[in-house]
């Protein structure tokens, strides 16, 4: 018989859904993921919830087709229609780093200690650990996955305290251990590396600018951070460490 197969980063989604959770699903698209963990029995409760009716559509139409019943289906911005009591699991994954936050931001309920929050953002991670870091959030694990070539973050986090520092926020909060960490770090690094000699050539050619000025100081201090954290990942996955 056929099995519903999911992509690597819907897959590590689905592995750190806890047993048993009250799960909500946000931006649901064709809803794979909901319906994967309904076929599996990994959740009580499922909410699947969308922006827009097309995608709603399209999730219905998956659950249809693998015969799944009992998922929620919500034409909602975020999590606005979505009560705290209804999932105590939340997922948001396949958006950028700052809509992420923005829905979140949104919800304050989020971060009360009692949700599992499971995000995979596709850019602009840096402004969602970030965001985290200063309201109230702290990311419990971290990991990488490949997908078409491509390292993406995945992410739990629940309300708490952690600090991050801007090298952090660009390199990971917790990919010391990780395997495809040094290639992350490598990445961002030469990212940003070619963001600061963009930006030394316009300071060079224009006319004076403080604020961007000040941002290249800040590229380089980020820069010299992400060197020393793929030192200290090196060094921490040595053979024998």
């Amino acid at each position: 018989m056929k099995q519903l197969e999911l992509t690597p980063r819907l897959r590590q989604l689905a592995d750190w859904t806890p047993q048993g959770a009250a799960f909500a699903d946000i931006g649901t698209d064709h809803a794979l993921l909901p319906v994967w963990l309904v076929l599996q029995g990994r959740v009580r409760r499922c909410i699947a919830s969308d922006l827009r009716t097309e995608p709603l559509r399209r999730a219905r139409a998956t659950a249809k087709l693998w015969n799944v019943s009992g998922i929620a289906f919500r034409l909602c911005d975020g999590l606005s229609g979505i009560r705290p009591e209804e999932a105590d699991t939340i997922a948001i994954a396949g958006l950028g780093g700052e809509n992420i936050a923005a829905i979140l931001e949104n919800a304050p309920w989020t971060r009360d200690g009692n949700h599992v929050l499971l995000l995979q953002p596709m850019t602009r991670v840096e402004v969602l650990r970030r965001f985290l870091s200063e309201r109230g959030y702290a990311i419990r694990r971290e990991t990488l996955v490949r997908e078409r070539g491509i390292l993406y973050p995945v992410m739990e986090a629940s309300g708490g305290e952690m600090r991050l520092t801007r090298g952090q926020c660009y390199g990971g909060a917790k990919l010391s251990r990780d395997p495809l960490g040094d290639r992350y770090l490598i990445e961002n690094i030469l990212r940003l590396q070619n963001a600061l000699a963009g930006l030394n050539r316009s300071i060079r050619t224009g006319a004076r600018n403080p604020d961007k000025e000040t941002r290249a100081e800040e590229l380089r201090e980020i820069l010299t951070e992400l060197l020393e954290m793929r030192e200290a990942w090196r060094h921490d996955n040595r053979p024998g460490n």
